[in-house]
């Protein structure tokens, strides 16, 4: 068993509270030392009690969807021996209400787009291959139940 944590930090800092006026702005830390700030999404509450240039939640879910696919599509590459050069990902969450009626993250659309070279680069039938191990093997999406497609950009090498 593996434990994790964060360190989420807000304060009132004088504003007005109780009339549901204040900023959402706070500060999320990692054991590993990095601080992002945090909000909520403009989208839900409006500027300028939300921060449009903090990570909200439903940004950082994800970011962490995405992240944790390109690790294991990382790992996996390199056992295969194909020598990735360039990984991004433009992924995109859908917010939406779910069969229950809650909103809820509903589907997460993974848009990778992998570039690799060397004398053994993968076919784009390897790349959507190692792109659905590595969607099995994410510990992030095996965690939730949001839909999570994986549609590569491939561009021929």
């Amino acid at each position: 068993m593996s434990q994790y944590s964060a360190e989420i930090s807000w304060s009132r800092d004088g504003q007005d509270f109780l009339s549901n006026r204040y900023s959402r702005r706070h500060l999320l830390r990692f054991d590993g030392g990095a601080e992002v700030a945090g909000s909520s999404s403009p989208h839900i509450v409006p500027v300028p009690y939300s921060d449009a240039s903090a990570v909200d939640p439903e940004e950082a879910f994800v970011a962490s969807l995405s992240s944790c696919h390109m690790l294991w599509f990382l790992s996996i590459a390199a056992k295969r021996k194909f020598c990735v050069d360039s990984y991004t990902d433009n992924a995109v969450g859908v917010m939406e209400k779910n069969a229950r009626g809650k909103l809820a993250m509903t589907l997460v659309t993974l848009h990778p787009h992998v570039t690799c070279s060397g004398v053994n680069v993968p076919t784009k039938a390897q790349i959507e291959e190692l792109h659905h191990q590595a969607h099995e093997e994410c510990f992030i999406a095996n965690s939730v139940t949001t839909a999570v497609r994986c549609e590569p950009v491939f561009d021929g090498g």
